[in-house]
């Protein structure tokens, strides 16, 4: 059988593809801006159909209607990274939260997570009956190679991208053709105490470095003050629009990488149609798995790497929370440790923590001791640089006492006196 005939012959309408779930699944979704989200608004549609349906993914992109209360007897919400949508379900205990480095989520389909269903979403095939993942190939490629039913929305929208997210027709079990605009991230609003962070992180980045960026204000904004270096690089868990302007402008070449030269290398995208234009039949952009990109000895193969993340809280001796407030589950680890790992054991490379000192100015995100209940996301042992809208300070190879001081010399002035108290209280000597 051609690949054309196999394709045809396995088209079904949303309404059959969902019905061959079955209760006690587990359905891994594909992730953020490549949600199927036709096939997941049938899903929800024939939920009476379904006791004890296990949802799987990370960020969480579309409506999440299973997690809707009503929704209890039919759908069970597993994050790994917990996101708008998802966090009262998780919080109300609805659903639940399983910790991990996003690196080794594929590892986890193979053992404490088996997949019965993957729903994703892919291109129409190519020439060749291939079809690509898009903007989405992190843990969907091994959902899909690891699952015993494989559901894929064909949409036109879906960019056409290459790597290793490029897969026959023959490695999916059903196709429900539906198009649609692709799920987009909005670019974030820059105010001037994300400029201020934004220019301290700027000031470490050097010609010729190759950079991690996570996701929102902050990330953007470093990029702002990059516009007079040269030759950087990408090798990210994922890039957004913010890239594009100094990609066109020629100040990210990816020329001096010394993994993959001359390529943006990610696992996943996220932006507005600007961003998946661009990404379109570019071969100069490669998606591979996240336990590839993600890995830090592949992240520490790019000499001068140099890793940007946000946080929620840093205490005086450097213990980073990124995920929680307190014990409420707000996001999740995400790539954020394999990339301050991989930073670490690169050659030249950095890894950076920026966050604003404060919560609306009424909370300093400098504190003594993290909240009860917080989850440390990156170590004290892993932590290198922190950054705020007052400053940058170096904590790696540092005593507690000079750890603290110099967080509290980037705290917010409201906050320092209360600090410094603290500092004395708690090492007995003067700050």
């Amino acid at each position: 059988m051609d690949w054309n005939a196999y394709y045809q012959s396995h088209l079904a309408t949303g309404e059959e593809a969902v019905a061959r779930i079955k209760s006690g699944d587990r359905v891994v979704i594909g992730h953020a801006c490549a949600e199927p989200s036709f096939i997941v608004e049938k899903m929800v549609e024939n939920a009476k159909a379904y006791e004890n349906v296990e949802i799987v993914h990370m960020v969480a992109m579309g409506k999440g209607a299973y997690c809707e209360p009503d929704m209890a007897p039919h759908f069970r919400h597993n994050s790994i990274f917990v996101g708008a949508c998802t966090r009262e379900a998780v919080a109300d205990g609805r659903g639940n939260y399983t910790p991990c480095f996003f690196s080794e989520v594929p590892q986890m389909f193979h053992t404490t997570l088996p997949v019965d269903v993957a729903l994703v979403q892919v291109t129409p095939p190519d020439a060749e009956g291939n079809v690509s993942l898009g903007v989405s190939v992190d843990y969907t490629r091994e959902a899909i190679e690891s699952a015993k039913l494989v559901i894929a929305q064909v949409n036109h929208h879906m960019p056409y991208t290459y790597g290793e997210g490029v897969l026959p027709v023959t490695d999916f079990d059903v196709f429900v053709e539906h198009d649609a605009p692709l799920i987009q991230l909005s670019p974030p609003k820059i105010g001037d105490v994300e400029r201020a962070i934004g220019e301290h992180c700027a000031a470490l980045i050097k010609d010729g470095d190759t950079l991690q960026l996570g996701i929102g204000a902050i990330p953007d904004a470093v990029l702002l003050f990059l516009k007079d270096k040269k030759d950087l690089g990408i090798h990210s868990e994922m890039f957004s629009d913010g890239v594009l302007e100094l990609a066109n402008a020629g100040v990210i070449t990816n020329r001096k990488k010394t993994l993959h030269p001359g390529k943006f290398v990610v696992t996943f995208l996220m932006g507005t149609q600007r961003l998946y234009d661009f990404v379109n039949k570019n071969e100069d952009v490669v998606l591979y798995p996240v336990d590839y990109v993600n890995n830090p000895y592949v992240i520490a193969q790019n000499d001068n790497l140099v890793s940007i993340n946000s946080c929620v809280q840093v205490d005086f001796m450097g213990q980073v929370c990124s995920e929680t407030i307190g014990p409420k589950q707000i996001s999740g680890t995400g790539g954020q440790v394999d990339f301050v790992r991989g930073a670490s054991a690169s050659k030249g490379g950095r890894s950076i923590m920026a966050m604003p000192s404060t919560v609306k100015g009424k909370i300093s995100k400098i504190v003594p001791l993290l909240d009860e209940g917080a989850a440390v996301t990156t170590s004290r042992n892993d932590v290198d640089y922190v950054v705020t809208e007052y400053g940058v300070v170096h904590l790696k190879g540092e005593t507690l006492h000079q750890r603290a001081k110099n967080l509290i010399a980037i705290a917010h002035p409201d906050f320092r006196p209360e600090l410094i108290a603290a500092f004395e209280e708690r090492f007995k000597c003067k700050y």
